[in-house]
Order: C-alpha cells, then sequence, then structure tokens
C-alpha cells in the first residue's frame, strides 16, 4: 500500500492547544547563515542536537530540523537519528510535525527518505507508514507500507459549502 500526502497551506489549531510563549517562527538570522543546503558538517563527522532552520526564498521560515544526531555521509547526503520536523505556513503558524528514528537527505534533490516507521501529524490529522520519502521543497511526502491515517477534526470535511443566490 502507498499514500501521497501533500501539505496545504493552511493554518489551523486546535481548540485546547495553546502556542508556547516565546516561541515563534520568523527567521532569527539571516537564511543564509545555516539551513539544509549547507550544512556545517564535515564529512564522516557527526553532531548532536543539531538544529537546522530551512527558509524559502523570501527569507521565511518553512521549516526545522531538529536531530538527536546528525553525520555527512558524502558531500550530497546527510544521514539523521531522532529527527523532528517542523514545519510552518507562510502565515509562521506550525503546520506539519514529522518524526523519523533514522533518516537520510539527499541535498541536491533536497529529498528526505526513511526506511522505518515514521509518523506525521497535523492538528487536524495523524498518519503513520513503514517508510516514507519527503519533499522538503514542495512538503509532499509518500508514505508506503503499513500505512495508518486518523483524521481528528473532521469538521472542515462535513461542512455544507455557503451558497448564496
Amino acid at each position: 500500500m502507498c499514500v501521497v500526502i501533500a501539505a496545504p497551506q493552511v493554518s489551523g489549531q486546535s481548540k485546547g492547544r495553546k502556542k508556547k510563549a516565546g516561541m515563534s517562527a520568523t527567521a532569527g538570522g539571516s537564511p543564509g547563515e545555516q539551513s539544509l543546503t549547507n550544512i556545517p558538517l564535515p564529512i564522516g563527522h557527526e553532531a548532536k542536537g543539531l538544529v537546522l532552520p530551512d527558509f524559502d526564498g523570501d527569507g521565511r521560515l518553512r521549516g526545522k530540523f531538529e536531530a538527536g544526531t546528525a553525520h555527512r555521509i558524502d558531500q550530497e547526503h546527510v544521514g539523521f537519528q531522532h529527527l523532528k520536523i517542523t514545519t510552518y505556513t507562510p502565515q509562521s503558524q506550525p503546520d506539519l510535525q514529522i518524526d523519523m528514528l533514522t533518516s537520510v537527505l539527499d541535498l541536491k534533490t533536497r529529498i528526505l527518505s526513511s526506511q522505518e516507521r515514521t509518523t506525521i501529524q497535523r492538528s487536524d490529522f495523524n498518519i503513520a507508514g513503514d517508510s516514507v520519502q519527503f519533499d522538503t521543497n514542495s512538503k509532499t511526502g509518500r508514505l508506503s507500507g503499513n500505512v495508518k491515517m486518523v483524521i481528528t477534526d473532521k469538521s472542515h470535511l462535513t461542512a455544507k459549502p455557503n451558497t448564496t443566490e
């Protein structure tokens, strides 16, 4: 079984969730400092507790990678252990939360792959699969294997469209 997901650019926050004080998704530094294309890690070296911002062309933060450990495999690949990714909407609101045990990022294509169980959460759904390929540019992914999805907020699915005549 294979499922393809895409994260629409909508801002949603479930009831009862509060923003953490002091947490902001605005770009704190310049996009050239540290990003997914210029990871400051030499080939063969490992870094613990690595946090990498991902900026779009306009300098807005579109994602944040938090790795327990990261190691540079070669010039074009970085391996991660215990990776937690948070993606943001254009309005700088948290969108997706992606948890991967082990994964590899291809720096040329910016596709993140994992052959282990991966969980993706958003305010209105949770989905998990045995393997995943996630395109960090388009924020789309493909889950394969034993895929399970739980929709937690179905109000937008059952809402009647507004028809004004």
